[in-house]
C-alpha cells in the first residue's frame, strides 16, 4: 500500500516538474511574428522569413518552411487546405502553394518581375488573396508595367500555365466580394513606405471595383492613409490613420457609415488578414485576432522553438567590406577599416590583427600615427561618436579621447610630432585634441557646410583646411595653435580644397578650379566646366624661390680639399645626428600669401587625393563623369610629381584610392577588393595586384544581436545629428528609440531589423526616410529570360501565341528586343511551340522554359498555326528584364498619339527621373520637336533625382529675337528655345524632383499643370548612409520653402491646374485622359492664342 502511494507520489512529481521544465522551456513569448493570415483554428505568420503555423487560439508553433530566401505573405485557401506564399525558392519571387499542414511547395509564377527595387517598393508578386473559389491565387506584380511604382493584380491558376491580369490596370492590397464579382482595392500601393501620417497625393483610399462593368466607387476620403481593405459580408475594414496611430476601422455597405473599431494609441495595426470568421493581425510585434461578427479581440501568446540560425554568432571574413585604409609609417603593415572593426595586416609576414573585435561598435577612419605606436580611430563605443587610440601590436586597452558626444564625427588627422590629432563634426566644426592633456580646441566653424578637408604642417604648429564660404566656395585657411588665429589663404573668387604642407615646410600645396576652358554641347549653345582643376603651391616664406622658378645649368668648379682621417666618420654621425634633430618651427610669413601662389607645370584635370612627401607630391587622375557613368575613356591613375625633376609620372592606373605612408615612401592603394603596399616611386610604373597583402585574416566573429543593436542605435543617431528639423517633427525622439528598441531581443532575421528600423524612422512622418540592404543568406538565383513579348493563351488549340512584339532600339542594350533583331522573323499572332525542343502548352507557363536562359541564345520552334508541325527554328537571346522595353514603348504610344491627334502640331516629352536617365531622355525628346507650337511635358511617374532646375531652365528660354542666312532657314535668338505653349502632366507617382518640378513650372508660368496630386516628398538626402553589415540609411536634410518663408510641397504634393483623374474603366478602353486633357487644353491655346515666329522682313536696299 505504502509503495502504490510513493509510486503516485512520484508520478505527481514527475508531472510536475515535467510541466514546470515544459513551462520554463515556453516561458519567452514569441515577437516580432509578420504576416499573418487565419483560417478558423488555424493562424499562418511569417518569423524570420519562415513561414510558421500555430492554433488560433496560441502556443507551440510549428515550422513550415525553411530556405535561405525569404517567404511571406501566407494566404489561406477558402477550404483552408492550402497556403499560397511569395518565395524564392528557385532565386525570383514567385507565388508557390503548400499543403496547410506543410510539405513540398509547388511554384506556380516563373516570371523574373519587372526588376531588382528597394525595399520600400514592395515585393514581386506579392500574394494577396485567393479568387472565393479557390481555383487561383490572386497576386500584384509589375511584369508588365512601364514603372516600379505600378503593380497590376493577376490571378494564377492552382494549376499553373500562364497568369491572367485582372481587367484592371493598376492596384496595391485587394480583398474580393463574397461572391467574387467585385474586389474592395487601394488602387497605389505604398505599404512598405517607412512615412508614417503620410497625407501626399499617393494616399490610399479604399475603393469598390466592380470586375465586368469596370464601375468604380469610392469608399473612404480621409485625407491621409486609408489601406488594407478586407471584405467581410456587407462590411468592409480596413485600417487607417486618422487618431495618428493605425487602427482598424469597419465602413457598412448598407448605411455607407465609417466607425473606428480599434482604439489603439502606442503601436500600429500592422498587415491584418481576413479569414472566413475572423481579422488577424500585428501590434508591436504580437499577433491579436478580432473575432467576426462580434469584434472581439483577444491577444495570441505563441511560442515557437526555433534555433534562430541567423542570430547566431559566426566568424565571417570581412575583406569585401572595407571602408578605410591607411599603412604603418614603415610601410610594413596595413591598417585597415571593414565591417567596423579595425584590423592590421601584414605587407608580407605575419598575422592578421583584429584591434577593436566589438559587434558592439563601430569603428571607422582608422589612422596610423607618424611614430608607429598608436592607431586613432573613431567609434561608438559609448553610444556617441568619439575619437579613439590603440597600440598598434593591440596590447593594451584601447583609450578614449574625446567624451563631448551628441556629434558625428569625421576622419581623425595625426600631427607630425603623433601628440595631436585634427578632426571635424557635422555641425560644421574643426577641432584639434592634444593627447597629453586631453583637451579639446576648437580651430574654426563653418555656416555653408561641413569642414572635410584639413592636414598639419610638419612642425604640428598649423593646421591648414579648406573652408566653405557664404558664397559657396571653399578657400584655404591656416590656423595657429600658438595665436590661436586663423588666416585666409586663397581669395575665395576660386575653389580651393585639400591643402596639404610640403615636408619641408617651404610649401603648401592644394587644388583649385581656376582653368577654364567652356565645352559647349552639341544640341544647344550651352557650356559646362569640367577639367577646371590644377595642383598650386604657395611660397610660405617671403624669401623662397617659386618652385618652379626658371633654371639654368652651370658649371661647377671643384675645389680641391685635403680629405682628414676620420671624416667620413664625422659625416656620418652629423647625418644621424641631424636626423634625429628636433623638427624646427617653420616660418609662415602672412602678409602677401595670397599673391605667392604658383601653378603645377600639369594640364588641369579631374584631380583629388592630394599628399605630400619629401620631394614628392601625389594625387590622383580621373576620367569626367557623366550622370550615366563615364564621359571620357580615361582611367583614374595615381601621380607622382617629382618636385625637384618637375616631372609628372602616372604611378599607378586602374585604382579605386590610395594613401601613403608618413614618409612617402610606401604607396597602400585599393583596386575592387584587392589591397597592395608598394614602393614610391617618381619614374616607373606598377600595375593593381602587385605587392598585393592577403585580407584572407581579416575575419571577425560577428555576434548578430549585438550588431542588430548597434546599427539600430547608429540609425537612430544618424537621423538625430542629420535630421533637417532640430525639433524632430515634435516627435520625442529618445522615446523612439525606447519603444522601438524593446524589440531588439526578437529581432531573428535582417529583414525584421529593417522593419524595426523603419518603425522607428517613419514616425519622424517625413519623406526620405529609407532603411534597407545588409546581409542575406546567399543562395543560387539564375536569370529568367524573356522575348520582350505579351504571351496569348489560345484554349481552343492548348498552345501559347505571340500577342504582340516590343519594339526595341537593338542598338542599346537595355532596349534590346530580341525578336525585332535583325534576320530574326518572327510575327505577332504566331506561336511558340517550343523552346530548346521541349514542347510549350498551356499546360506549363511560358517562362518556366526560359529560366537559366536570360542572355544565352536559345532556339525557338515558332509556327503560324498552333503545333509542331511545320514549325521552323529560330534562335535568339533573350534578356533577363522587360522594364525599359516596357517604359520606351509606352512613351513611343503617347507620342504617337498626340502627334495623330494634333496633326503635328504638339510633341510628348516624358521624364521618367529626374537623374541622369530622366535627363538622357528629355534631351532625346525635346531638341527634335523643339519647332512644334505645343509640348505636353509629362512627368508622370518621375522618380525624382536633381536635375529639375536644369530642364526647367531650358524650357524657361524667350525667344527675343531672329536671325536669318541667305541659303537657310530663319532661326531664333536665342537658338534651342521653344516658341510654343506648354503643358504638364503630374500624377501621384511624380516624386520628390519630380514634385518640384511641376511647383516651380507652374511658378514660371510656363503653363497649366494638369492630373492628379503628386507624391509630396520633397526632403531630400546625400546619399545613402553605409552600415556596418553593408546596410544603408538615409537621413532627409534638405528642405524646401518658398520665398515667403513657408514650407512647400512636403506632405501634401503639389495641385494640379486641371485634375483629371486617370480612371480605370477609361484606361481599360484605350484611354489617357490626362494626356487627352493636354491634348485639348493645348490646341484650344493653339487657336486662341497662336505663337507664331515673325517673318523674314524684305532686305534693305541701301544705295
Amino acid at each position: 500500500m505504502r509503495g502504490a502511494i510513493m509510486h503516485k507520489v512520484r508520478i505527481a512529481f514527475s508531472l510536475i516538474v515535467g510541466l514546470s521544465l515544459l513551462s520554463m522551456a515556453r516561458a519567452e513569448e514569441a515577437r516580432l511574428l509578420r504576416f499573418p493570415d487565419i483560417y478558423q483554428d488555424k493562424i499562418a505568420f511569417v518569423y524570420a522569413n519562415d513561414l510558421w503555423l500555430v492554433n488560433s487560439q496560441g502556443g507551440l508553433a510549428r515550422k513550415l518552411t525553411n530556405h535561405p530566401g525569404l517567404e511571406f505573405f501566407p494566404k489561406f485557401s477558402p477550404d483552408g487546405k492550402q497556403i499560397a506564399f511569395t518565395a524564392e525558392y528557385e532565386g525570383s519571387q514567385n507565388v508557390y502553394v503548400i499543403p496547410a499542414e506543410g510539405g513540398e511547395p509547388k511554384r506556380l509564377t516563373f516570371h523574373p518581375g519587372g526588376g531588382p527595387v528597394s525595399e520600400r517598393m514592395g515585393y514581386e508578386d506579392m500574394v494577396l488573396d485567393w479568387f472565393p473559389d479557390g481555383s487561383k491565387v490572386l497576386f500584384r506584380s509589375r511584369r508588365e508595367t512601364l514603372s516600379a511604382w505600378v503593380g497590376r493584380l493577376y490571378g494564377i491558376s492552382t494549376k499553373g500555365g500562364l497568369a491572367e491580369p485582372l481587367p484592371i490596370p493598376e492596384g496595391g492590397l485587394t480583398s474580393f466580394s463574397p461572391d467574387g464579382k467585385k474586389i474592395a482595392l487601394c488602387r497605389t500601393f505604398r505599404d512598405f513606405r517607412t512615412w508614417k501620417r503620410y497625407k501626399g497625393g499617393m494616399a490610399q483610399d479604399v475603393w469598390i471595383y466592380d470586375l465586368k462593368s469596370h464601375d468604380l466607387e469610392r469608399v473612404t476620403d480621409y485625407v491621409g492613409v486609408d489601406h488594407f481593405p478586407m471584405w467581410y459580408k456587407d462590411r468592409i475594414y480596413f485600417v487607417s490613420d486618422r487618431t495618428n496611430t493605425s487602427n482598424i476601422y469597419c465602413y457598412d455597405l448598407k448605411t455607407k457609415q465609417t466607425r473606428q473599431v480599434t482604439n489603439y494609441t502606442d503601436y500600429d495595426v500592422k498587415w491584418p488578414s481576413l479569414g472566413p470568421d475572423a481579422i488577424v493581425y500585428e501590434l508591436g510585434g504580437y499577433l491579436y485576432v478580432m473575432d467576426l461578427p462580434s469584434e472581439k479581440i483577444r491577444k495570441v501568446s505563441i511560442e515557437l522553438n526555433s534555433d534562430r540560425i541567423l542570430a547566431r554568432e559566426e566568424f565571417v571574413t570581412v575583406s569585401e567590406k572595407v571602408l578605410d585604409y591607411n599603412v604603418s609609417p614603415d610601410g610594413k603593415r596595413a591598417v585597415i577599416g571593414a565591417r567596423g572593426e579595425v584590423f592590421t595586416v601584414p605587407a608580407e609576414k605575419g598575422n592578421t590583427r583584429n584591434l577593436t573585435n566589438s559587434s558592439k561598435a563601430h569603428e571607422k577612419y582608422s589612422i596610423w600615427s607618424p611614430d608607429g605606436k598608436q592607431i586613432a580611430y573613431v567609434s561608438d563605443k559609448s553610444g556617441e561618436d568619439e575619437v579613439y587610440m590603440v597600440s598598434q601590436d593591440g596590447k593594451g586597452e584601447e583609450i578614449r579621447l574625446t567624451t563631448e558626444g551628441n556629434a558625428y564625427k569625421y576622419a581623425p588627422v595625426w600631427s607630425p610630432d603623433s601628440k595631436k590629432l585634427a578632426y571635424s563634426d557635422k555641425n560644421l566644426k574643426l577641432y584639434y585634441l592634444d593627447l597629453d592633456s586631453k583637451q579639446v580646441t576648437l580651430v574654426d566653424q563653418a555656416k555653408r557646410w561641413e569642414i572635410r578637408e584639413y592636414s598639419w604642417s610638419p612642425d604640428s604648429r598649423w593646421i591648414a583646411y579648406s573652408k566653405p564660404l557664404d558664397n559657396q566656395f571653399s578657400t584655404v585657411f591656416l590656423y595657429s595653435l600658438d595665436s590661436d588665429k586663423n588666416h585666409q589663404i586663397s581669395t575665395g573668387f576660386t575653389n580651393d580644397g585639400e591643402p596639404t604642407f610640403d615636408p619641408n615646410g617651404k610649401y603648401l600645396y592644394f587644388f583649385s578650379n581656376r582653368d577654364f576652358n567652356a565645352v559647349l554641347g552639341n544640341f544647344e549653345q550651352s557650356f559646362t566646366y569640367n577639367r577646371t582643376t590644377k595642383l598650386y603651391a604657395v611660397t610660405l616664406q617671403a624669401d623662397s624661390a617659386s618652385p618652379f622658378a626658371p633654371q639654368s645649368d652651370e658649371v661647377e668648379v671643384k675645389k680641391e680639399e685635403k680629405k682628414e682621417e676620420g671624416q667620413k666618420e664625422g659625416k656620418d654621425k652629423k647625418d644621424k645626428e641631424k636626423k634625429e634633430e628636433k623638427v624646427k618651427p617653420i616660418k609662415i610669413d602672412l602678409d602677401g600669401i595670397q599673391d605667392r601662389q604658383v601653378g603645377f607645370p600639369v594640364s588641369p584635370g579631374n584631380y583629388f587625393g592630394l599628399r605630400a612627401a619629401d620631394g614628392k607630391v601625389f594625387y590622383v587622375s580621373a576620367s569626367v563623369g557623366g550622370l550615366s557613368g563615364k564621359a571620357d575613356p580615361e582611367t583614374t591613375a595615381l601621380h607622382i610629381f617629382d618636385m625637384e625633376k618637375r616631372k609628372d609620372n602616372v604611378f599607378m592606373s586602374g585604382l579605386d584610392g590610395y594613401d601613403i605612408s608618413y614618409d612617402g615612401k610606401k604607396v597602400i592603394y585599393k583596386k575592387g577588393n584587392q589591397i597592395g603596399i608598394v614602393d614610391a616611386k617618381s619614374e616607373g610604373s606598377v600595375k593593381p595586384g602587385e605587392g598585393s597583402i592577403d585580407l584572407s585574416g581579416m575575419q571577425t566573429k560577428v555576434n548578430h544581436k549585438q550588431e542588430w543593436e548597434q546599427i539600430f542605435n547608429e540609425c537612430w543617431r544618424l537621423e538625430r545629428d542629420f535630421f533637417y528639423a532640430p525639433n524632430m517633427h515634435g516627435v520625442d525622439w529618445n522615446k523612439m528609440k525606447e519603444k522601438y528598441g524593446q524589440m531588439l531581443p526578437y529581432v531573428s532575421h535582417r529583414s525584421d531589423l529593417t522593419y524595426l528600423i523603419g518603425e522607428m524612422i517613419g514616425e519622424l512622418a517625413c519623406s526620405h526616410t529609407y532603411v534597407g540592404g545588409g546581409e542575406y543568406p546567399e543562395f543560387k538565383k539564375p536569370k529568367t529570360g524573356l522575348l520582350g513579348t505579351d504571351w496569348e493563351a489560345d484554349s481552343s488549340s492548348g498552345y501559347y501565341r505571340i500577342k504582340k512584339i516590343l519594339k526595341g532600339e537593338n542598338w542599346k542594350d537595355d532596349l534590346r528586343s530580341p525578336l525585332t533583331e535583325p534576320g530574326i522573323e518572327v510575327k505577332e499572332g504566331e506561336y511558340i511551340v517550343a523552346v530548346d525542343g521541349q514542347p510549350l502548352t498551356l499546360s506549363v507557363s511560358p517562362y518556366s522554359l526560359f529560366v537559366n536562359k536570360a542572355d544565352k541564345l536559345v532556339t525557338l520552334s515558332v509556327n503560324s498555326r498552333p503545333g509542331l508541325k511545320g514549325a521552323r527554328e529560330v534562335t535568339v537571346k533573350p534578356v533577363d528584364n522587360e522594364s525599359e522595353l516596357r517604359y520606351y514603348n509606352w512613351v513611343e504610344e503617347n507620342r504617337q498619339k498626340v502627334d495623330k491627334a494634333t496633326d503635328g502640331k504638339v510633341g510628348y516629352v516624358h521624364i521618367p527621373d529626374m537623374g541622369g536617365n530622366g535627363l538622357n531622355w528629355f534631351t532625346k525628346q525635346y531638341f527634335p520637336q523643339i519647332n512644334k507650337e505645343g509640348l505636353v511635358i509629362d512627368v508622370r511617374y518621375n522618380g525624382g533625382g536633381f536635375v529639375s532646375e536644369m530642364i526647367l531652365e531650358r524650357l524657361r528660354r524667350i525667344v527675343v529675337g531672329m536671325g536669318s542666312s541667305r541659303n537657310a532657314a530663319d532661326y531664333t535668338y536665342p537658338g534651342a528655345a521653344f516658341y510654343g505653349h506648354m503643358v504638364c502632366l503630374i500624377n501621384e507617382y511624380s516624386a520628390s524632383d519630380g514634385d518640384i518640378f511641376p511647383y516651380y513650372f507652374r511658378q514660371y508660368g510656363l503653363g497649366p499643370v494638369i492630373g492628379k496630386r503628386t507624391w509630396g516628398g520633397v526632403v531630400g538626402i546625400r546619399g545613402f548612409r553605409p552600415l556596418v553589415d553593408g546596410g544603408y540609411i538615409t537621413c532627409p536634410e534638405f528642405a524646401a520653402f518658398g520665398m515667403d518663408s513657408k514650407w512647400v510641397m512636403e506632405n501634401h504634393g503639389v495641385d494640379p491646374d486641371i485634375e483629371v483623374d486617370n480612371l480605370p474603366k477609361l484606361v481599360m478602353e484605350g484611354h489617357d485622359p490626362q494626356l487627352e486633357k493636354g491634348i485639348e487644353v493645348l490646341l484650344k491655346k493653339i487657336k486662341e492664342e497662336p505663337k507664331k515666329l515673325p517673318q523674314r522682313p524684305g532686305y534693305p536696299e541701301k544705295k
